[in-house]
């Protein structure tokens, strides 16, 4: 497969409320550096930059990030600004709000209803714009209803700061409770191919049959999560990749595309070349065999979760 050909149209589209995006997006916080969350090594600034203004010539046209995704010297915000403004007409960008972190990096607790304001407008100010295409309420175990929190936005919507709404860390409860309020267009929950959660598989069905467009995050990280790409390759994936001429992480990204028409990836990086393999990751196409052994995979998975 030759990665340096494929773009970002051939995982295909889905539309967040009004706006189209590719299936294949980008996650923004691996661009600040290895302490994204943690006092760890700040990015190189050229080639975050550098990885962000590659996404777009790849038709990358769906960007995940958050105010407070920061490490010592780096903010994704203001290095999406820095890159990417003015922005083009069909480019989507994605923010979320409801944790928070002080200048020093340390976690505050969860934002208040209304506190979301405040960090809406650090958004619009770090990105540079007037509005914000799609805002996500982050659920903290702090509360468990929504409603609150989610009319907040609901109010900021109404006053146009905020196109459209979703949500993320939740459930089908959840789910039901912000709709009862506003439309949702996206729900991001943890999900991957080696760590089943039912909560997550029935976000998945739901949101299909509702087309809302479904996001996983974490989805080639597995268990190692904020840190990276996991490490840890069943040999089945691994004779999956081999068959494509691909690299795991590459089938990890196709097999969360085929979850569904809505489903979408949003893959983070800070390395050019990485970007460049998980939008190719957008053409690959799994055979119905390949998908069984993976799904297999899956619940293999699952049985060694179960005590």
């Amino acid at each position: 497969m030759d990665s340096q050909t494929i773009t970002a149209d051939a995982a295909g589209t889905w539309k967040l409320g009004d706006l189209p995006v590719h299936r294949l997006g980008l996650g923004a916080m691996r661009l600040t550096g290895s302490g994204a969350f943690h006092h760890g090594t700040p990015s190189d600034r050229a080639r975050s930059i550098a990885v962000l203004r590659r996404a777009i010539d790849l038709g990358v046209n769906h960007i995940d990030t958050a105010a407070f995704y920061f490490s010592s010297l780096r903010s994704a915000n203001e290095l999406i600004n820095s890159a990417l403004a003015p922005y083009r007409d069909d480019l989507v960008i994605v923010t979320k709000v409801g944790p928070y972190r002080t200048y020093t990096g340390e976690w505050g607790t969860s934002a208040r209803p209304d506190e979301l304001r405040g960090h809406v407008e650090e958004n619009l100010r770090q990105l540079g714009r007037d509005h914000l295409d799609v805002v996500n309420l982050r659920r903290m175990p702090t509360y468990d209803s929504i409603a609150e929190h989610f009319g907040a936005l609901a109010e900021l919507r109404e006053a146009g700061l905020i196109r459209h709404l979703g949500i993320s860390n939740v459930t089908p409860r959840h789910l039901a409770e912000a709709q009862a309020i506003a439309p949702v267009v996206c729900v991001q929950n943890r999900y991957a191919l080696d760590r089943p959660d039912p909560v997550s598989d029935e976000l998945l069905r739901v949101c299909g049959e509702q087309g809302i467009a479904f996001v996983p995050f974490y989805a080639v990280a597995g268990d190692a999560g904020e840190h990276g790409a996991t490490t840890a390759q069943d040999e089945e994936l691994q004779a999956v990749a081999r068959a494509h001429g691909a690299s795991p992480a590459q089938i990890r990204i196709a097999w969360t595309l085929h979850r569904g028409p809505h489903v979408l990836a949003i893959p983070g990086t800070g390395n050019p070349e990485h970007l460049t393999e998980n939008v190719a990751a957008g053409a690959i196409r799994l055979t119905g065999e390949e998908l069984q052994r993976l799904d297999g995979l899956r619940r293999k998975a699952g049985r060694a979760d179960t005590p």
